[in-house]
């Protein structure tokens, strides 16, 4: 009988190593493809201020800075018809290849990104080409995402589908991670003199990184086609009882087009705001508004998301255990609560006013040229400031001096950069972790939660577009929207945020009275 016991226990031991080993190995195929393609889609973002002068006009460096922001938001807005097209053809011919696919068309369009010539070469063509494949690049995304939360989560055991398929929840924030990283080495090692090097990264540079990505294409390709099918899918197809109309099923039932609006409204569209407001509009604030300069406006970012990616799994393990519905609204209510405080200290820890400028350190240059076929000449100043707590502010100044004094000088053009100090530094990437950590409690448990709303049968097409409405539309606008906010009601430097407050609080309210927290749900039908 003792044998009996100790053979059965080693079977169940070892069948688990096994299921665990197999599990593995899916995640990783899973979340290898998908961070690539966040790689590639955030890239665009990560160099939002450098494309600017490439692609647009240099005339007004504002309304380059917005179209640009647009562009990159257009991307978002058109991830729901991806969702659309690729969930359908998930729940038709499977999960394996189609997001197979989307990464193929992810990859291309962002190589295709690297290769067009600037404005300057070919005028209004190159945004229009940058359009387009932007609009290809959201329509890939949209069909990548909910394919490798399902295919991981069909995978996955009912008890630990939070933990499981939080790993692929990772991938969106180290996308950005890695686009960051490859963005700053790049832009340091075209010369060994650094002025030089940053030059040619915004003259030709700044391509490196849209080019290498299909490298990593190539190796995600060839990982996943050695991917088997979901094995829930496979059951499906082997039963005869896979949908004939996802889309029909999806939206033209009531009970579960009651379950998408619910998702959207009383989950995503919240997770969104919180998702892009504490990475990519806390990055552009502390750029932007900040005046922080581009080196250390990213590695903040770099240090925070760093900190904060491992929340993710932290969160998604938890929700197994309690559920999901709490710590998603939980995050919203933080940054609901905090948003103006941390953003406002943002600023106070960069304004100048604030601290003691050491006078005597103080460092000028002017240099003057003339204007070609005129007697009158550009002047350039640049003033060097240092303060107590180590900041050094750079502000240069360009006016034109006219040789016919009664001319009317026009406004000058001025530009500032801040370098912190390592206090204020920390204290930066402290408060940007803080905003992460809110990302991680509303999106780690959001894969498991979405996938456990939809039957199989249907799942891909139900999910994806909840998902990508919440994130790509309502998220993904938050950039712009606050931007631009920010540009119509310049005495507010803060303005920027009423749009995710209001977007959060709204989904708040509508997630706290109508979803349910289900704990451990099967999966399986």
């Amino acid at each position: 009988m003792f044998k009996c016991l100790f053979w059965r226990k080693f079977k169940a031991d070892f069948q688990y190593m096994t299921e665990s080993k197999g599990i593995w190995k899916v995640i990783g195929a899973s979340s290898l493809g998908t961070l690539i393609e966040w790689y590639d889609f955030y890239i665009f973002g990560s160099l939002a201020t450098v494309l600017a002068s490439q692609f647009f006009p240099k005339t007004n460096p504002t309304a380059a800075l917005l179209s640009t922001l647009a562009t990159f938001a257009a991307g978002f807005i058109v991830r729901p018809f991806g969702a659309l097209v690729f969930g359908r053809l998930g729940d038709l011919i499977g999960r394996k290849y189609t997001f197979l696919l989307t990464l193929v068309i992810m990859g291309g369009s962002t190589f295709a990104i690297g290769l067009i010539p600037g404005y300057d070469s070919i005028g209004f063509l190159a945004p229009v080409l940058v359009l387009l494949l932007r609009l290809l690049q959201g329509l890939a995304l949209g069909g990548e995402y909910g394919g490798a939360a399902t295919y991981v989560a069909e995978h996955s055991p009912n008890h630990k589908r939070g933990f499981y398929t939080s790993w692929i929840q990772t991938t969106a924030t180290l996308g950005l991670f890695v686009s960051l990283g490859v963005i700053l080495l790049t832009r340091h090692n075209l010369d060994a003199d650094r002025a030089k090097s940053i030059a040619k990264f915004n003259d030709w540079g700044w391509r490196i990184p849209f080019l290498v990505s299909i490298v990593l294409v190539v190796v995600s390709i060839y990982i996943r086609l050695k991917m088997k099918e979901s094995p829930l899918f496979e059951k499906l197809k082997t039963s005869g009882s896979r949908s004939v109309n996802p889309l029909k099923e999806s939206f033209g039932h009531k009970v579960n087009l009651k379950m998408v609006l619910l998702a959207l409204f009383g989950a995503t569209m919240g997770q969104g705001v919180v998702w892009y407001t504490g990475q990519f509009y806390a990055q552009s604030f502390i750029e932007n508004v900040c005046k922080v300069d581009f080196d250390q406006s990213r590695t903040i970012l770099i240090w925070a998301i760093l900190f904060g990616t491992p929340f993710f799994v932290v969160f998604g393990s938890w929700s197994d255990r309690v559920g999901r519905k709490w710590i998603m609204l939980t995050g919203m209510l933080l940054a609901v609560l905090s948003y103006q405080y941390l953003f406002a200290q943002l600023l106070d820890t960069s304004d100048p006013k604030a601290k003691q400028e050491l006078v005597e350190k103080r460092q000028v240059q002017q240099s003057a040229t003339l204007i070609a076929n005129s007697a009158d000449s550009l002047r350039k100043t640049v003033t060097k400031s240092f303060f107590d707590d180590e900041m050094v502010q750079v502000e240069t100044k360009t006016d034109t001096v006219y040789a016919d004094a009664s001319r009317t000088t026009v406004k000058a053009d001025i530009k500032v950069a801040k370098t912190l100090g390592s206090s204020d530094y920390w204290k930066m990437v402290f408060i940007v972790f803080v905003m992460i950590l809110y990302v991680t409690m509303v999106y780690g448990p959001i894969a498991a939660f979405l996938v456990e709303l939809f039957p199989t049968r249907i799942r891909y097409t139900s999910m994806s577009l909840p998902y990508h409405i919440g994130n790509g539309v309502f998220g993904g606008l938050t950039p712009f929207i606050a931007t631009l906010l920010t540009t119509i009601y310049t005495g507010d430097k803060l303005v920027g945020l009423w749009y995710p407050l209001i977007v959060a609080g709204l989904c708040l309210v509508i997630g706290v009275l109508y979803i349910n927290n289900r704990v451990d749900p099967k999966i399986d039908d």
